[in-house]
């Protein structure tokens, strides 16, 4: 910021709703967590004190009125990474991953936004949140800064899905870019070890926050928004990894440092006013993957896609083994939308979708590929399974919510 800017005024802050299906009707108040400040940032300036002895355990002598002496032993070990189920220790994934992990701010006259981004091809492609580049859209400026470096660097975007919260940018002039790997998001189980890496509350740019956790739930569907604008994602990971404001778009990886999935929003406060703790969502990679055909075709992807109607969360072994169902694999039904194409036909919850056309149906991002691949209307065979029977119907298409 130049000594000529004048000093704008705070925007109001970034809620997001956070709404469980049924059949809970609770509801909590979350936020994005891109990070939205004024032109202005508070600067966060550890003090330190250090000391740099040599050998092996050394005893030093403090000295004040109320005693003779005090003797503090000290050592000259070395401190042990914290190790992840695969053996990897975090630090040496943070090594690994940290420099494909990029810092974004896109600014206006009045206001940044701030999140992450994560590089996915040697030429500069990011991958990020919809509303982390939404002023983008209306000609906002975009920079970025990649872990260990202090220099921005100029950014395009190339295309944006609001509805799915996924957008994508080009670092101006890259090359030879380090990037990530994804992760395999349907084999993910509650439990699973997960890191986060993220530009947490804008704190420097170029030297992100990094966070631990694990898996505590899948298949979560939330309606999130800021005034006016909403979206509704589903089968979402939840995690208790710390991610805050400025973590959008940013990893959660597997312990292996592959990501399988984009953090994106975090749960606030519930309906009853006790504030959530520990509750944060990420988009599945898979469903990522899913998008970047349309993405890479450049612009807002606006179309609405065909819909069933229902929420679903991936099946694994761990499920059916728990509720005794009788497949391991397919896309689990947890609510059926009232009036849906889903609801026409019968569909329940507790059914398992297994096929939809041609396609066969492994998990719910199986389901979410299909969909956006069809057209509301179309009329499809549908496989699902009930109890240990098998049903095959036809369903007509809807509209997915604009």
């Amino acid at each position: 910021m130049t000594a000529d800017d004048t000093t704008p005024r705070e925007p109001a802050p970034d809620p997001r709703q956070v709404r469980w299906p049924s059949p809970s009707n609770s509801s909590a108040t979350g936020r994005r967590i891109g990070r939205t400040l004024s032109r202005w940032r508070a600067t966060f300036v550890p003090v330190v004190a250090a000391a740099v002895i040599s050998g092996g355990v050394v005893g030093l002598t403090l000295r004040d009125s109320s005693t003779q002496h005090v003797t503090i032993q000290t050592s000259n070990a070395e401190p042990g990474g914290a190790v992840l189920p695969s053996g990897m220790t975090i630090p040496a994934l943070v090594k690994m991953v940290s420099p494909a992990i990029v810092s974004i701010d896109v600014k206006t006259n009045y206001a940044e936004e701030q999140g992450t981004g994560m590089i996915i091809n040697k030429n500069g492609l990011v991958l990020t949140n919809a509303h982390v580049i939404s002023s983008a859209l209306a000609g906002a400026s975009i920079r970025v800064t990649q872990t260990g470096s202090t220099t921005s660097r100029p950014a395009v975007l190339v295309g944006a899905d609001t509805a799915n919260d996924v957008a994508l940018i080009r670092i101006t002039n890259a090359s030879d870019m380090p990037i990530v790997k994804f992760g395999k998001s349907n084999s993910l189980q509650v439990g699973d070890a997960v890191v986060a890496i993220g530009n947490a509350l804008g704190l420097a740019a170029g030297t992100p926050t990094v966070t631990q956790g694990i898996v505590s739930a899948l298949g979560r569907n939330v309606t999130a928004g800021s005034g006016a604008e909403t979206e509704t994602l589903s089968n979402l990971i939840q995690t208790d990894a710390a991610i805050n404001p400025g973590n959008s778009g940013g990893p959660l990886l597997d312990s292996n440092g592959h990501v399988i999935g984009m953090n994106t929003a975090v749960a606030g406060t519930l309906s009853d006013g006790t504030n959530a703790q520990n509750i944060g969502f990420a988009i599945p990679s898979a469903k990522v993957e899913s998008l970047l055909p349309e993405l890479l075709k450049g612009g807002t992807v606006a179309k609405r896609h065909a819909y069933l109607g229902v929420q679903i969360m991936s099946m694994t072994q761990d499920i059916a083994d728990q509720y005794n169902f009788s497949v391991a694999t397919g896309a689990l039904i947890t609510t059926v939308m009232q009036g849906s194409a889903a609801e026409n036909v019968g569909l329940r919850q507790g059914d398992i979708i297994v096929g939809l056309g041609s396609s066969r149906i492994r998990s719910a991002e199986d389901v979410s590929t299909f969909m956006s691949a069809h057209k509301p209307n179309q009329r499809v065979s549908l496989t699902y399974i009930r109890g240990t029977k098998s049903v095959v119907t036809k369903v007509t298409l809807g509209y997915s919510p604009s």
